[in-house]
């Protein structure tokens, strides 16, 4: 049987107080009733949702699992309730996971002009790295996520927003010390990357056939907005995102490396669950964000 709606909300009460009995009194039932509804949740579920001990009470692993989908399940049935009150547009609120250089240089910008675009909807902003998006969008405690990470899970949709050219750049002082003129110049370098994990260097080695490239070291700095700091220190070598080092290059701060050399390219999507109620919004507003030049 599917639960019900008083069933999830006695549960989402248990689960923020971590008390039954606290729990009890939001939802005005006696304790007696309370646990019962618990109870017969739990029994259609074909899982315990609490671990009870005494004085303790806690969400057990399936208990973890519900409690973002029955949240979200509340959420819409206030906005059925609000939907058949509602005068003019319907109003909504999305949540929209980026990283943060992007959220930060982009996303944050656009929340104006987005908004005035479509007053009925407020957009809010989740800052994350790509698998802890990807995560959340899965949960349903972010709505979509913009993201370049490749994935091969299924069960999401996705739109493409902006193509992500990249380059290979250096500070003009460090090529000074030490220039490239050829790929075997770079064993002289320190390469300056996001993670072991999640390398941009990936790009420049993908388009060239993995060609070996003598680096001397690696040094990994977690963001974009770190390598490129360090970028502009002199203290290495790196592939960045195009658009993220545009105004460093056109001001000379940075300098492309062997460009002969081909790096490819990726894509910026909008990425949510095949599932997700709001199809047609988060359509409306890949598209919106589609208008949107990259900066």
């Amino acid at each position: 049987m599917l639960p019900d709606l008083e069933s999830l909300r006695c549960f989402v009460a248990a689960a923020n107080h971590l008390s039954f009995r606290k729990a009890a009194r939001e939802v005005a039932l006696s304790p007696a009733a309370f646990s019962e509804r618990i109870k017969r949740l739990e029994d259609g579920l074909e899982a315990p949702l609490f671990v009870r001990r005494p004085r303790e009470v806690r969400l057990s692993a399936a208990g973890t699992r519900l409690l973002p989908q029955a949240r979200r399940a509340l959420d819409e049935s206030r906005r059925c309730r609000d939907a058949v009150h509602a005068d003019g547009p319907r109003q909504l609120e999305l949540t929209l996971g980026t990283r943060f250089e992007l959220g930060l240089s982009w996303l944050t910008p656009a929340l104006g002009p987005l908004a005035r675009a479509r007053p009925a909807r407020t957009l809010h902003l989740y800052f994350g790295d790509s698998a802890d998006l990807l995560a959340r969008v899965r949960t349903g405690e972010v709505d979509a996520a913009v993201t370049s990470a490749r994935f091969a899970i299924s069960g999401y949709r996705y739109v493409s927003l902006h193509d992500e050219d990249y380059a290979f750049v250096a500070a003009p002082r460090l090529l000074a010390q030490r220039p490239v003129s050829r790929p075997a110049d770079l064993e002289h370098h320190t390469l300056l990357d996001l993670g072991r994990d999640l390398p941009l260097f990936r790009y420049l080695l993908d388009a060239n056939g993995r060609v070996g490239l003598p680096i001397a070291r690696h040094e990994y700095l977690g963001t974009i907005a770190a390598v490129r700091l360090r970028l502009l220190q002199g203290a290495g070598i790196a592939v960045l995102p195009r658009y993220f080092v545009a105004d460093d290059l056109s001001r000379g701060r940075l300098r492309p490396l062997l460009p002969l050399l081909r790096l490819a390219r990726d894509a910026f999507r909008l990425v949510w669950r095949v599932d997700h109620p709001e199809v047609e919004a988060l359509d409306q507003l890949a598209e919106d964000l589609r208008a949107l030049p990259l900066r």
